[in-house]
């Protein structure tokens, strides 16, 4: 299973937000490719990275850091994807896969179209999850709305051999280090064993990254648990 540790930028800092809100910002520094450097020397491959800026603006805020981040490591992000041009520009910049969240699930036939052309390395699809209802909600517009889709029927959107990388985010545990919402990420694996599934949200120890990995998940997003101490990234990478 990979390991991804997680930058999140705003503002030019990098932050964590509980469960997704603005308001419930906690400041790591300011110097983000500082940090990306410090998750490569130690053998980061991957690293995620959310430009909060553009998620909540709905446009792009965050190329250019993006770009300096890339030599450190091969890149994952997101956050402000609203077309073709967006995920142009952010593959320019050196961004190895970039996350599409709300269009994937709102045009998923405009989605599907740039994977076609792209390829599926080159994108991740994420979805974004409410399990407060009898099945799990889509949310959108980084939480903001939800979109009376089930994850369920997202997915049937995107074909086996359509789609390669999902990430999937319970919302109520993102940053809470409170656990990863186990059963959700196995009744994924099981309807989709074709999917090379990312589980966000609720690592809070090196325990769970362990039960992730039995659930079949193909990579874990890692990010409070690390600024916080609750383990470091090379015990990370060990487990």
């Amino acid at each position: 299973m990979l390991i991804l540790p997680a930058i999140d930028l705003c503002g030019g800092r990098v932050v964590r937000l509980l469960h997704g809100r603005f308001d419930a910002e906690t400041a790591y520094g300011d110097d983000p490719e500082a940090q990306a450097r410090a998750f490569a020397t130690v053998g980061a491959e991957w690293i995620h990275v959310v430009d909060l800026d553009g998620a909540r603006d709905g446009a792009l805020r965050q190329t250019a850091a993006l770009a300096s981040l890339a030599s450190h490591a091969r890149i994952q992000a997101g956050g402000g994807v609203r077309s073709r041009a967006d995920v142009d520009s952010l593959l320019a910049a050196g961004v190895a896969r970039v996350v599409v969240g709300s269009l994937a699930a709102s045009e998923p036939d405009t989605v599907a179209c740039w994977l076609s052309d792209l390829g599926p390395e080159r994108l991740t699809i994420a979805l974004d999850v409410s399990t407060a209802g009898p099945e799990p909600e889509v949310l959108l517009r980084g939480w903001t709305q939800g979109s009376g889709l089930s994850l369920w029927a997202a997915l049937d959107r995107y074909p086996p051999g359509a789609l390669l990388h999902l990430l999937v985010t319970d919302v109520a545990r993102d940053g809470a280090m409170t656990g990863p919402n186990l059963p959700l990420m196995r009744a994924i694996r099981a309807r989709r064993p074709d999917l090379q599934l990312q589980a966000s949200g609720g690592v809070g120890r090196l325990a769970d990254l362990t039960a992730l990995r039995e659930a079949s998940a193909a990579a874990a997003i890692v990010g409070r648990a690390l600024y916080e101490g609750a383990f470091t990234l090379e015990e990370a990478l060990a487990c």
